[in-house]
């Protein structure tokens, strides 16, 4: 019975995630290195399928590590891919690489995000986004995604939040057609709610414009890069992602260079 139920799971899995895709049968059995009547059997359940097939079919989908891992509990089979804590020996060396290149983006902010806008670790520079915003969104762990957007964060210090909020958003909608999420699709839900829904004008390029921010020290306008880790094998570091936050021109360079020189002044222990 529970063989079955096991064949029946892994089955519905491999054509939801299809569907998702929207690839065909033929189409995935050729990139898996099977054939259309073996998938086809283990959709409909009247075959079982090995652990190797399982794990090339998840490879051919695109599927994340923690969606790869889950098919294969589906298909009655251990995860293959760890998922350590941070702080865990495992990836103690990853978190002091990622420290040094959080430094070495000074003057610049930067900050590594876990799913759903968690921050794990951030740059001095950082503090550029937590002025004025309220002690209810700094307080651990801090959500970045949602201190950005919010009017309570950093919102009403972005003076384009229509265009730069909507970049924002559409990126994690385009991440939940990808991989499916309730939880994600209600976050996308409330970030939503904080940016003005404004009509795209006949300027609109498609693509984001850099974020216009006010500081106490003038307005900043700054581009964002993604860095993700695409060949790591545990769950936790390849669901991370690196942002930095670049000057778009020499003036946002030169307010980015006065606040560090600023910092550095400060005596230590100090908030200024």
């Amino acid at each position: 019975m529970s063989s079955t139920y096991a064949q029946k799971s892994v089955g519905t899995e491999l054509k939801h995630w299809r569907a998702v895709r929207r690839v065909s049968q033929l189409e995935l059995a050729v990139q898996a290195g099977t054939t259309q009547r073996h998938l086809s059997f283990i959709e409909s359940g009247r075959s079982r399928p090995g652990r190797a097939i399982v794990i090339r079919l998840a490879e051919s989908l695109g599927l994340s590590l923690r969606e790869r891992n889950d098919l294969l509990t589906t298909a009655g089979y251990a995860p293959v891919f760890a998922e350590s804590g941070l702080d865990e020996a495992a990836l103690r060396p990853v978190r002091t690489a990622l420290e040094q290149i959080l430094h070495g983006h000074l003057p610049c902010p930067a900050l590594v995000i876990a799913p759903y806008g968690r921050g794990v670790a951030a740059n001095d520079a950082v503090e550029l986004f937590t002025e004025d915003a309220s002690p209810e969104l700094l307080e651990p762990p801090v959500n970045m995604l949602r201190l950005m957007l919010h009017p309570q964060g950093m919102g009403p210090r972005v003076a384009n939040l229509d265009e730069w909020g909507r970049h924002v958003i559409e990126n994690l909608r385009a991440r939940a057609r990808r991989s499916p999420d309730p939880r994600l699709d209600a976050f996308v839900a409330e970030l939503a709610g904080y940016v003005p829904q404004s009509p795209v004008g006949p300027d609109h390029l498609g693509f984001s414009v850099p974020m216009r921010l006010a500081s106490a020290d003038g307005e900043l306008r700054l581009i964002t890069t993604l860095t993700s880790f695409a060949t790591a094998t545990d769950v936790t570091l390849a669901e991370l992602h690196l942002e930095a936050f670049l000057p778009a021109d020499q003036a946002t360079a030169d307010l980015l260079r006065v606040r560090a020189e600023r910092r550095n002044a400060a005596p230590s222990g100090s908030d200024s």
